[in-house]
């Protein structure tokens, strides 16, 4: 059974090994997307200014300038338009995973992919993230997440954030106090079906904590030990 029509998702996929990927490239246009394949990263550089994608799908061994570049202005082009990214590698370890996590990934594969799984992942990453009228904002103190224009802000500045970045604060500041488990987590950033362990959410959690560290609310995200994760509100904001 084939996924409903998305032929407003663009995808890129970037591959020096462009008959490897080239299954991967027709399923995802005969789910629906509309996919580009390119061998490498400068010409993946101009195809991202002619019209920031939905996702950009990048194999890990092209590495160069070129593609450093790329993976740069995925990060820079995530927090205004939304653009995804997601690596694919036949380095397996788990350093390698943390890295790729590291650098900016939303999520990371390792070469040889089922065609199933990665199909699986896109549509995790890609799918409709539903808003909840009520919470058009988010506070604490002086930090607002704005699901209205998906910017986070801290004393008027915005805060560059990845999708999966954004949707892991929102999850936990539209629950403050209460404490979520890996699993829990990783069902409502990644989905159900996805197959991102406990490692990728604690990575996420500590660049999550990074992020927050500049503006000063690194230790809203707290640990809850032996169990998981919660965003508590510090007094000053509740009092703010």
């Amino acid at each position: 059974m084939r996924a409903p029509d998305r032929t407003n998702k663009q995808i890129l996929i970037v591959d020096r090994d462009v008959a490897g990927v080239e299954p991967l490239r027709q399923e995802l246009a005969t789910d629906g997307y509309a996919v580009r394949l390119v061998a490498g990263g400068a010409a993946a550089l101009g195809l991202l200014s002619e019209r920031p994608p939905d996702l950009v799908i990048v194999d890990w061994n092209v590495l160069g300038p070129a593609m450093f570049d790329l993976i740069e202005e995925i990060r820079r082009r995530g927090s205004s338009h939304g653009t995804r990214l997601m690596i694919l590698s036949s380095l397996a370890t788990e350093q390698d995973v943390v890295t790729g996590l590291t650098l900016g990934a939303d999520d990371y594969i390792v070469k040889p992919f089922s065609l199933r799984e990665v199909r699986a992942r896109v549509g995790v990453l890609l799918r409709p993230h539903p808003r909840d009228s009520r919470q058009a904002q988010l506070r604490c103190g002086d930090l607002v997440l704005d699901s209205s224009t998906n910017r986070l802000t801290a004393r008027g500045r915005v805060i560059a954030l990845r999708s999966v970045e954004y949707r892991l604060l929102e999850f936990l500041m539209a629950h403050p106090g209460r404490a979520f488990n890996r699993g829990q987590l990783r069902a409502q950033v990644w989905g159900d079906d996805s197959e991102v362990d406990e490692r990728t959410v604690d990575v996420n959690v500590q660049r999550l904590r990074k992020i927050l560290s500049e503006p000063g609310y690194e230790a809203c995200i707290q640990t809850v030990r032996g169990f998981g994760y919660r965003f508590a509100v510090p007094a000053t904001a509740t009092s703010a």
